[in-house]
């Protein structure tokens, strides 16, 4: 009985055949103009607080911010280093440096 059942399942068309595939898709793309139309997700002209708003808030806002980083950067405010003197110049020794060397070498 088990034999027959199966002999009988193969006699019904294979769905696995490409042909069934095209089918498929011929009746889902007939199926789409049978619909009733879809109303417009987007306006039929743009609004300015949803497109050009967002994007003037954001130029302001990096304009802000790049002038206060220009005003926290300028070297006017920062408070002025006194100049150091040159306790000595590039191969010269101040005098008697050999002898505080020698006693603290003696130590």
């Amino acid at each position: 009985m088990d034999k027959h059942r199966v002999e009988t399942q193969r006699d019904a068309p294979a769905w696995t055949r490409i042909d069934a595939y095209f089918t498929a898709l011929a009746r889902r793309r007939t199926a789409r103009g049978q619909r009733e139309p879809r109303l417009r997700t987007q306006p039929e002209s743009p609004r300015f607080s949803l497109s050009t708003l967002p994007f003037l808030v954001l130029i302001i806002a990096l304009f802000v911010l790049t002038v206060a980083i220009i005003i926290a950067a300028w070297p006017g405010s920062w408070p002025q280093h006194k100049a150091r003197t040159a306790a000595h110049e590039l191969g010269t020794a101040e005098k008697g440096w050999f002898q505080e060397a020698e006693k603290e070498m003696n130590r």
